[in-house]
Parts: structure tokens; sequence; C-alpha cells
């Protein structure tokens, strides 16, 4: 044995000198390389071999099969039951598809996100399956076919609700009570699809699911309110919880940090896009999904609630060629909604209008839409930049909230286009300071601007329901203080009219609320002469700027609002509480 070479002699090189006249056997004639090269190859056998055998003793523990993947013959098909994304994400393929059975392939099938895959890709192919427990060389391996599937179809593209889904939840949903019998009789898969259809049903615009100690409530946002609509039972949780966070592309098993997604609901009357938020809380992840409906139908200059004169003097503004025309009001007012409502009025085939939104709400046919990301740098300060030279006649920007944005807008109004945006001010009055406040100066923003809408959103009183209401001393002496206060030709109309009010009662057409539907109040500050006059000399108090709005005819909101009272449409609880 001692004469036989050791593998250190053999990887040592000898010299030129010592391998003269040497007799060596052709067996033993290999480089140090190749030697190198074989050993490596032999050690990463054996330690393929050892991840195979633990694969195997954690499927024997956990009571799953197991399968070695490095030669299996995956299919195209198979691949595409799951995306490349959540595969390397969970660790987790799918090696064999047909119509009756599925196979998936999982480093750890114990987890909660991998058999809540399991199940979706049961449901899409309406098929049975497995799961088999694999190594990480078997994962790798089928990892690696991807690049030769161009067009994955991922599960979480689009979500179709199905007609029949839809007629089932309208047939059986109709309040919340009827919500909550529904929840209760449904399996934990069936209830994405019912809390969504219920939402659609009921015409929320945003579905809540927040985790609470005991258990888990489903809220919807009706009119502007959000009400508690159900509860679910707090073992649905987390399947509840994955079905989502799948369909709108979140990552699985993050669960500490905020994520945001999206999916797009494809109906018969038209696609309704989701938008999907998640945050952690004390009891886990609180999800907010908001609804917002692709029909441009309701996207009317007539049907938003404002006035005649008011939208008289709101069509003379926006047919104007150049200049700046604002809404303002919190989150939640209607300022997109008016914004699309004068585009829609302005998309003609003769002027080119291009949007910069977050995010866009409605798609147009015929505007160029772009939305913001500013996680890439995409703000709206850079995206106004950009859509000014592509030579618009209409620019759309979805806020004004900088210096950089504020100047840009005014600047492009000021050199022949019409710039459509939206500030955060209580009042149209006091967009002037807001602006002033950016930096902007004086006297561009005083020939920069056009028109200023203040608005606000009131919830319709049910016309089934409702009944007169009694003022109180305050309550008749406060609507004829905003009475008296009006322009003339308004307080005209409200004295002609009949000093009744009315109040909310609650019934099974309003789902016992008392209010159903929503209706603009509104004020339309035109910047005249005298408004210009005010800015330049910098006496911009909101208290100013609406004084001299109001004796040259602008109705405030609540005055607005106290006309749209006396015609029975909302009740002066409403006015008061979205005006104070």
């Amino acid at each position: 044995m001692s004469d036989l070479p050791s593998i250190s002699s053999l990887l040592k090189p000898k010299k030129d000198e010592e391998m003269d006249g040497q007799n060596v056997h052709p067996s033993l004639h290999i480089s140090s390389s190749e030697v190198e090269e074989k050993f490596s190859k032999k050690m990463t056998q054996v330690g393929l071999k050892q991840k195979e055998e633990e694969a195997q003793r954690l499927a024997q523990s956990l009571g799953y099969p197991h399968i070695d993947l490095a030669k299996f013959p995956v299919s195209h098909e198979a691949l595409r039951q799951v995306p490349k994304e959540v595969a390397d994400e969970l660790g987790v393929v799918c090696f064999f598809a047909t119509s009756d059975e599925v196979r998936l392939g999982a480093l750890d099938p114990s987890m909660s996100e991998v058999q809540e895959l399991l199940h979706e890709v049961e449901e899409d192919n309406h098929s049975n399956g497995a799961i088999y427990v694999i190594s990480e060389n078997s994962l790798d391996s089928v990892l690696k076919l991807y690049a030769n599937l161009p067009d994955v179809k991922p599960i979480n593209k689009d979500i179709e609700v199905k007609a029949e889904d839809l007629e089932a939840v309208q047939s059986n949903v109709n309040d919340f009570a009827s919500l909550q019998e529904a929840l209760n009789k449904k399996s934990a898969s069936d209830l994405f699809i019912l809390l969504l259809g219920a939402a659609l049903k009921l015409e929320a615009s945003d579905l809540h699911i927040e985790a609470e100690a005991d258990n888990i409530a489903a809220r919807l946002r009706l009119d502007g309110m959000l009400h508690d609509a159900a509860n679910l039972p707090r073992e649905d949780y987390k399947k509840l919880i994955n079905r989502i966070k799948l369909v709108s592309g979140l990552k699985i098993n993050i669960v500490d940090k905020p994520q945001d997604g999206r999916f797009t609901i494809n109906l018969p009357e038209g696609d309704v896009d989701v938008r999907v938020s998640t945050m952690p809380t004390v009891y886990g992840e609180s999800v907010v999904m908001r609804l917002l409906r692709q029909s441009l139908s309701g996207l009317d200059l007539d049907k938003l609630g404002l006035s005649d004169e008011d939208r008289e003097k709101l069509k003379i503004q926006i047919v104007r060629p150049t200049g700046m025309i604002i809404t303002t009001g919190p989150t939640g007012s209607g300022k997109t909604t008016t914004m699309y409502a004068i585009l829609k009025i302005l998309n003609k085939p003769d002027v080119k209008i291009i949007t910069l939104e977050d995010p866009v709400e409605y798609k147009m046919e015929g505007v160029n839409q772009s939305q913001v990301d500013e996680k890439k740098g995409y703000t709206f300060a850079k995206g106004l930049k950009s859509i000014l030279r592509q030579d618009p006649d209409i620019a759309m920007v979805g806020e004004i909230r900088d210096l950089d944005t504020a100047s840009t807008a005014v600047q492009g109004a000021l050199t022949g286009h019409l710039i459509l945006s939206t500030v955060h001010t209580n009042s149209a009055a006091g967009s002037v300071s807001r602006f002033l406040s950016f930096g902007v100066e004086t006297f561009y923003l005083a020939h920069a601007l056009n028109c200023v809408i203040g608005q606000r959103l009131v919830r319709k009183i049910c016309q089934s329901c409702k009944k007169v209401h009694e003022l109180t001393d305050k309550e008749n002496q406060r609507v004829k203080d905003i009475i008296a206060n009006m322009p003339e030709d308004k307080k005209k109309i409200a004295e002609s009219k009949s000093f009744n009010f009315f109040e909310k009662v609650g019934c099974e057409k309003c789902n016992g609320i008392g209010y159903k539907g929503q209706i603009g109040i509104y004020e339309i500050l035109l910047v005249t002469q005298d408004i210009k006059d005010k800015i330049l000399a910098r006496n911009v108090a909101e208290y100013e700027i609406e004084k001299t709005a109001i004796s040259q005819g602008m109705s405030t909101m609540v005055q607005d609002g106290v006309l749209k009272a006396l015609d029975g449409m909302t009740s002066l609880e409403e006015i008061f509480r979205v005006i104070e």
C-alpha cells in the first residue's frame, strides 16, 4: 500500500526532469485539473444524494410521498399551472397535470400557502391534486424549464366572476343580514367570491377585511361611509387572505410589511379594477380592496349635481383653450370624477389629451393615460414635464402637491395648454393661498388660474322612507342665515320653495341606513379681474377671496347643500356633517 501514490501527490505537478525516462502507466497519465474535476463531480453527486435522502426523510415524517424530479419529464401544461414567481417564492412547482389530476412538488408541503395554492390549482383545473416532497435539486431542475416557456399564464392575471355566481349572490344578498346568512353557509373557498359579489351588488366602493381579537370583520364603504357588514370565522381568515394575495399578485409569505396589488374582474357590463392593499396589525393583516368600475356612463357633467347656473359657468370655462381648472376638496369628495366628466366633454378627435394619474381610475378611449410610479422616480412633477413635451392641447394631473408640480402646471397653462388638476383644500378660495404656500409667483398664478371648483359628496336621502324633519330653533336660525347670505338669484329660488326638510328613517331599499346614493354640492370660483388684483396684491386670505367671489355671484357649498335639502334630495344633518 505504501507504494501507491496519494491523492495529494497526484494533484502535485511533477517537474519535467522527473517525467523524463519514466515508464508512466497510461491510466495514471492524467492532468491535475482532470483529477480535480472528477473529484468535485463525485463529491457533488454525494451531496445531491444526501439532500435527496433528507427530502425522503422529511416526506416520511410529514406523511407525504417523495419524488425526484431531476430527470422527470415535466410538460409545459404542468409548468403553466404555477407562475415562476410563485414557484420561486414558495418553493413549489407543478410537475404533472392532466384534465383529471394535478401533482405539485414542494420543499415544505406543510406550509399553509402551499396548501392554498394546491386548492387554487384544483379549482382552476376542476381536478384532484396531491403534493409531493421534493429536494432543492428537484426544484432547481424544474425552475430551469421555465426559460423555455415564453408565455407562462399566471393564475393571478385576471379573475373572472362567472355570471351564474353573480346571479346567485344577487338573488341571495340584499342587505347586511342576508350577507351574514350567506357567509355562514359558505365554505372558506367561496368566501372571496361571495364577498366580492356582495360588494358589487350593494354598490360598495371599498371592501375591508379586518382581523380582530375574536373574529374577522367584513366592512363595506357605501356612499362614503364605512359599515360593519358581516363577521367571518377566524379559522377561515388565513385561507381568505392567501386567496386574495394570490389573485392580486402579492407575496404570500410576507405578513409583516404592507403590500399593494391589483386584479381585474371581467363582467359583461364592464371591467372592475380592484386595487388591493394589505397592512400588518396586532391580530393579523388588514386588507382593503377598492373597487374601480370602468364604466363611464355615470361620468356626465349633467348628472353630478351641479345647479343649472353653476353648470353653465363651468361649461364656459372648460372650452377656454388655455389656463388652469382646479378642483378642491378632501379625499373621497369626487374630484377625480369631476375631472373625468370634464374630459369626457373635451375628448374630441382634433385635440390631444394626456393624463398623469395615481392610479388610473377610469380608462377613456382617445385619451393618453399615464400612471406615476414613485418607486421608479416617475413623479407628478417629472411626469408633467414629460407630458408638456408631448405637445398636448389638454393635460390632466391627478394632484398638485409640491412646488415642482405646481410651477410646471402654471407654466403649462401660460404657454398654450389647458391644465386640469386637483389640490387638497377645504374650499375653492383656499386654493389660492395653497398655491402661494408652494412658492408659486403671484404674477404667474393670477394669469394662469381660470376657475376653482370646491366640492363635497353628500348622501342622498332614501326617497322610500324619508320623513319630514321638524327644525330646532338653532337649525331654523342657521338655515335662515345661510339663505340670507345667498346671491340674490339663489335667495329667490330658496324663498320660493316650501320650507320643508326631511330626515332619514331606514327601510329594506336602503339597507336600513336611510340614505342611498350620493350627490355633489359645489362652489364655482371664477377668477375675475377683482380676484386677480387680490392675488397680485397678495391679499389672498381665504376669507377675502371668498368674500369677493360671493359678492360676484358665487354660492358656497353649504348654500348649495341647503338648496338640495329644500328639494328633498338630502338632509340638513348630512349637509352639516359633511361641511363641518
